[in-house]
């Protein structure tokens, strides 16, 4: 049977999933939440609404590493996204929680906060997350100073959570030259070909963005 995946192609975490099924080729039905009826059969699936789920078989699948870590283990191809030796994989899981936890979402923050009526804003709250950005990009510069990708010399669940949540954080609140390492790593995930292909697919919808692209990227 073949995977179903719903997601929206501008959305990091889809991003992060479309990142996994490219770099193995996966075989994949891609059910874009454009459509109504896919969000309808998304709802049904999981009435809370978040994105991406994966179907396989009869099994939903939610949360974009949990979808990732399914794939490693029911669908692997040659590029394995999570060692096989448990002690390197709990190294990868916490990068991959950094990312999510300390990257994309004090980025969502900000993002989000634009969305609301300019009387519902909350500046404090924007302010921490920038300063949660700084903090996160300065930890990261010297993270990666002895490093290829974010947990060493392999590909991993790590990147795939890199390249989407500092793709949009740069663009929420840019990191400029402040941190090299982290600015050329990002250069270095745009340039993978299968994170520049989910890239691709996003460009029509960049005039969504809240805060309003970037003419970069």
């Amino acid at each position: 049977m073949t995977l179903k995946l719903y997601a929206h192609p501008f959305s990091s975490y889809c991003q992060k999933v479309l990142i996994a099924l490219y770099e193995n080729d996966t075989p994949f039905e891609y059910l874009t939440l454009d459509d109504q009826k896919n969000g309808a059969a998304l709802e049904a699936l999981w009435p809370i609404k978040k994105f991406p789920v994966l179907v396989d078989e009869e099994r939903s699948i939610l949360e974009a590493s949990i979808i990732i870590e399914h794939l490693d283990l029911h669908h692997p191809g040659p590029v394995r996204l999570i060692p096989e030796d448990p002690r390197a994989a709990l190294d990868i899981r916490l990068m991959d929680r950094f990312f999510d936890n300390y990257i994309a979402t004090p980025m969502q923050k900000i993002v989000l906060d634009r969305l609301r009526p300019e009387q519902d804003r909350d500046p404090y709250g924007v302010t921490e997350a920038r300063a949660m950005l700084d903090k996160a990009y300065g930890w990261l510069d010297r993270t990666l100073a002895d490093r290829q990708w974010a947990n060493g010399a392999a590909f991993s669940l790590a990147d795939c959570a890199a390249a989407t949540s500092l793709f949009y954080a740069d663009w929420a609140h840019p990191m400029g030259d402040r941190y090299p390492r982290v600015r050329d790593y990002r250069r270095k995930l745009l340039a993978r070909p299968s994170f520049a292909r989910a890239v691709d697919e996003a460009r029509p919808y960049r005039p969504y963005f809240p805060l309003g692209a970037p003419d970069r990227d």
